[in-house]
């Protein structure tokens, strides 16, 4: 099933247009500048466009509010253990995804970039179990806000984690660059120039370490939910 949530709030997100009189936040109206702070409707997944006010309104993740912002933590497990055998047990049609809790539906999901927008995937529970174990740092990434990102090349799997709006910027511009059946160089162009920006504010971290994510209601406290331990 091909998504892309809230297409015309992603393509603010891509624009890099000076800042507009209509650009406004989408809660309370105030004027926002280009670059400016998401939160995320965790009924629809929809992205809202927010002023730094209303963005720090929904922050604290212990409080079960409608919506809740998407905080701009970057981190890169260089020593991930992730095989191509734990890959393919996760079941993505293609070479990245995103993987993230969303907790209307109470399960992990994975979202493929790609000429349709954003296609969706429910993981294995048990593969997704499996890999969190090898790897209890990403039992830290945030409920509905906060995804990780994984890379095929080869024989190898990189692992981050990224604010889920960043994730779907990249989708949104790869849905518009795609040409043929590969893609094409400027698609290309924009996916390695989306993992260099990643690179760049990426915090390297140990992925088999548990990485405090400043609250305790990410995947770590939800693997009642979702089984993150057997």
């Amino acid at each position: 099933m091909s998504r892309l949530d809230n297409p015309d709030v992603l393509r603010r997100i891509a624009s890099r247009r000076p800042i507009a009189a209509d650009e406004r936040c989408d809660l309370c109206g105030e004027q926002v500048a280009d670059r400016h702070s998401h939160v995320v409707d965790i009924r629809t997944r929809s992205l809202m466009c927010t002023c730094r006010a209303c963005h720090v309104l929904f922050t604290h993740d212990d409080v079960q509010l409608k919506y809740r912002s998407v905080p701009r933590r970057f981190l890169a497990f260089p020593d991930a253990d992730i095989s191509l055998g734990q890959w393919q047990g996760l079941a993505i049609p293609v070479d990245i995804a995103f993987l993230f809790y969303d907790s209307s539906l109470s399960r992990v999901v994975s979202l493929s970039p790609g000429q349709d927008g954003a296609t969706e995937s429910e993981l294995p529970c048990d593969a997704w179990e499996d890999l969190v174990a090898a790897n209890p740092g990403l039992a830290t990434v945030r409920d509905d806000v906060e995804a990780v990102l994984l890379h095929k090349q080869g024989g190898a799997v990189s692992c981050f984690l990224v604010p889920v709006d960043f994730c779907y910027e990249l989708t949104d511009h790869l849905r518009q660059l795609w040409r043929g059946p590969d893609g094409g160089d400027e698609a290309r162009l924009r996916l390695e120039q989306f993992f260099c920006d990643v690179i760049a504010r990426a915090r390297v971290t140990d992925a088999r370490r548990c990485v405090a994510a400043g609250s305790d209601t990410g995947m770590a406290a939800a693997r009642d939910r979702v089984r993150l331990r057997r």
